[in-house]
């Protein structure tokens, strides 16, 4: 430690405040610029996550209107091009036809019973339009129709059920190959074609059936699953947070700090 005396001059000398560094003004507007920029793209998607979220519930409410609503007549062939996946589909529909059993189709199938197959069968109106109805699902060792006699339902009958739009081509990890008979997905139109009928007389959309008429053999019906995943405000909240942490990443970029030479050693 020194000893060497202090003059008075030296003593009567104010101190000087520690002189501030920071981040020169072309980079201040680079970074104001920039978290502008962020800013305004965060809040931007966190407010299109709330107008989904409206949108989504909505949905929910009008399809479970739809689901829990009195059935109403399937569209006719008169009406096939107005009906959409917006208004229609998850519509409890009816129909009255004739099976056409000769032309059941099966289609692979992933349910709470294990994997099978959804059994569509054609069903025939009065006016010889079709329309596909998945009659619901059979394990694998039920799907040749030779094991299940007691399913094949002949003369006119009534089937309620959900509407439901066209597959087609497949899923996403299987195509559908309809010269081998393999299907995985419920594609109305290639499946009439496959089974002979003019695609011009089938329905664009086919029915899931709803059990009620086989509650306790096959096929099982009534394995329709409605879910709308909503999780748009989490998404919300998270785009804002994204936003405000833009904020403050700004301020501690462009805040003054004290330099170095504040810190005093003491000797």
């Amino acid at each position: 430690m020194s000893n060497k005396p202090v003059s008075e001059n030296q003593k009567d000398q104010p101190e000087l405040a520690a002189p501030k560094t920071g981040p020169s003004k072309t980079t201040r507007i680079v970074v104001v610029l920039l978290a502008a920029i962020l800013f305004a793209g965060f809040c931007g998607l966190g407010y299109w996550q709330v107008e989904r979220r409206a949108w989504k519930l909505d949905l929910i409410e009008r399809v479970d209107a739809r689901v829990h609503g009195d059935a109403v007549t399937a569209p006719d062939a008169s009406d096939w091009e107005n009906v959409t996946r917006a208004r229609d589909e998850y519509r409890k529909v009816t129909l009255l036809g004739t099976y056409r059993n000769d032309l059941e189709t099966q289609v692979y199938a992933a349910t709470d019973y294990g994997a099978g197959y959804w059994v569509i069968t054609p069903m025939e109106r009065v006016d010889g339009t079709i329309i596909m109805i998945n009659r619901g699902f059979v394990p694998t060792d039920r799907r040749d129709p030779d094991n299940r006699p007691e399913t094949m339902i002949d003369g006119q009958t009534r089937v309620t059920g959900l509407l439901r739009m066209d597959e087609p081509v497949g899923t996403f990890m299987r195509d559908n190959v309809p010269e081998e008979d393999r299907w995985y997905s419920r594609d109305v139109k290639a499946i009439a074609i496959k089974q002979g009928l003019s695609p011009d007389r089938v329905a664009p959309y086919f029915i899931d059936a709803d059990g009620k008429n086989n509650p306790d053999t096959f096929p099982v019906g009534g394995l329709t699953k409605i879910n709308f995943p909503n999780n748009h405000l989490m998404y919300a909240l998270t785009w804002f947070g994204m936003a405000a942490l833009t904020l403050v990443g700004a301020w501690l970029v462009l805040r003054h700090r004290k330099s170095d030479d504040d810190v005093e050693l003491d000797d």
